[in-house]
C-alpha cells in the first residue's frame, strides 16, 4: 500500500480483544479486506504524485499480478531520474539516489492488509465518499489508539478497493506525507515491455532473512505494543571494515529498522532528526560487546524512536537457543 507508501497498551486478556475490536467499524474492515486482496490479485498501471515535507514529486507505477506473482515499476518522472523494481515485495533494481539507500535494510515480504490485527492498534471507520482521478472512492480512517504510531486516512477506490488517495497525520492532525493517484487504468495490465527496468536500474543483492528470531545478536527490552520482528539480518561494510546489524519491526501497517554498529571511542555521533513522517535517531551505546552506534530509521514519532534506541540488548546465545 505503501507506493503508496508497544508494551502500555498490550492485550491484558483475551476478552480484550472484542473489546477493541467493537470500536472499530465493520464496513471499514471490509475495505481494508478489499484493499489487501486488490494489491495481490488486480493489475493495474497509472500515475501518482508524492508529497512530503513540502516537497513533490510525480511517478509512473506498472503492477502487474500474473501466476500468483506481484511485479512492480515504479518511475520517478521529474527530478533526477529515479527507478525501482521489486517482485512479491523484494528489490530487484534501484536507480539515482535510491542506490544509496535501498539493499542496506532486510529484504522484507510483501506487506498484507490484516484488519483484525490493525483493529488493536487503531480506531478504524469508514468517514463519508471522494471522488479522486474521475473515479468513485470511500473515506477509512486508521487512528491509533496510543502515541507510538501515525494516523492514516485512506481513499479507496469503490471499484477495486485499491488505494486513490493515502494521507498520514501526526497527533495533532498535521499532514505528513500525501499520496494521491491521478490516472489509474485497471483495463490494461502492464507488459513485459513495461515493466523491464532503464539501464540505469542496478540490481540489489538480496539479504539473508529470518521470519520469526534474531539471527542478528540484538534484542530489544521495550517495543511499541503490536511491534513484532519480521526481518534481521548482518552484513560486513568493507569500508568501514565493520559488521552491521539490522532488524526490521511491524505493526501490520507501520515499519521501523534498527541498525547496530560497533563504533570506536569518538565515531559515531547522536542524531534526532525528521524528514516528513520518517525519522531517524542514532544513540551511541556501551554495552558487554562494546560501544555500539544505534540508529532507528521509521514511520513513527521521535520519541518512540528514541526509546527503542536506548533499549537494545546484545542477545545472549542463551537467549537465542
Amino acid at each position: 500500500m505503501r507506493a503508496l507508501p508497544l508494551l502500555s497498551l498490550l492485550i491484558g486478556s483475551f476478552m480484550t480483544v472484542p473489546a477493541l475490536a467493537a470500536n472499530s467499524s465493520p464496513e471499514a474492515s471490509e475495505w481494508l479486506n478489499k484493499l489487501a486482496q486488490a494489491e495481490q490479485k488486480q493489475s493495474y498501471q497509472g500515475s501518482f504524485v508524492y508529497e512530503r515535507n513540502g516537497s513533490f514529486s510525480s511517478h509512473d507505477i506498472w503492477h502487474r499480478v500474473q501466476d500468483g506473482k506481484v511485479s512492480e515499476r515504479l518511475l520517478q518522472l521529474d527530478g533526477a531520474a529515479q527507478e525501482i523494481v521489486r517482485v512479491d515485495g523484494n528489490v530487484q533494481c534501484v536507480s539515482g539516489a535510491l542506490v544509496s539507500g535501498v539493499g542496506t535494510p532486510p529484504d522484507s515480504a510483501p506487506r498484507v492488509l490484516d484488519p483484525l490485527k490493525l483493529m488493536s492498534w487503531y480506531d478504524l471507520r469508514l468517514a463519508g465518499k471522494a471522488r479522486v482521478a474521475g473515479r468513485d472512492a470511500v473515506i477509512v480512517t486508521l487512528t491509533p489508539r496510543d502515541q507510538h504510531r501515525y494516523a492514516f486516512e485512506l481513499n479507496l477506490d469503490r471499484q477495486t478497493g485499491l488505494p486513490l488517495r493515502s494521507l498520514m497525520l501526526n497527533d495533532k492532525g498535521q499532514l505528513l506525507e500525501r499520496f494521491q493517484v491521478t490516472r489509474l487504468d485497471t483495463d490494461r495490465p502492464p507488459t513485459d515491455e513495461d515493466l523491464q527496468p532503464g539501464t540505469g536500474c542496478k540490481p540489489v543483492e538480496h539479504l539473508a532473512r529470518t521470519a520469526s528470531e534474531s539471527v542478528a545478536g540484538w534484542r530489544s527490552d521495550w517495543l511499541p505494543p503490536g511491534f513484532e520482528l519480521i526481518n534481521s539480518a548482518v552484513r560486513r561494510d568493507p569500508a568501514r571494515d565493520s559488521t552491521v546489524s539490522s532488524l526490521m519491526y511491524d505493526d501490520g501497517l507501520a515499519r521501523f529498522s534498527v541498525f547496530l554498529e560497533p563504533v570506536k571511542d569518538n565515531s559515531g555521533a547522536d542524531v534526532r532528526t525528521q524528514l516528513g513522517p520518517t525519522v531517524a535517531v542514532s544513540r551511541r551505546l556501551n554495552t558487554p560487546k562494546g560501544k555500539v552506534l544505534v540508529t532507528v530509521v521509521g514511520e513513527i514519532p521521535l520519541g518512540t524512536a528514541e526509546r527503542i534506541a536506548l533499549s537494545m540488548r546484545p542477545q545472549d546465545a542463551q537467549a537465542r537457543q
